[in-house]
């Protein structure tokens, strides 16, 4: 998982995902294609709290210290 942050007016519904390919099921010798990215949303600091994993708080803490929000 991948945590980022931007100020900038943006509508997650216009994701357009990158693909990649990888043989699935595997060592069945199909070749599959899927995309990168299944989702994106935006969240508020207390809530983005609740869904990131806890190894990535530092980022929310981070970024809560470069807007000037507790």
């Amino acid at each position: 998982m991948q945590a980022w942050a931007i100020e900038a007016d943006w509508d997650p519904a216009e994701l357009v995902s990158n693909t990649f390919s990888i043989e699935w099921p595997p060592r069945s010798g199909h070749t599959r294609e899927f995309q990168e990215i299944d989702r994106a949303a935006w969240f508020n600091l207390e809530t983005a709290r609740g869904k990131i994993l806890k190894s990535q708080a530092e980022f929310l803490n981070r970024l809560a210290e470069a807007v000037g929000q507790p």
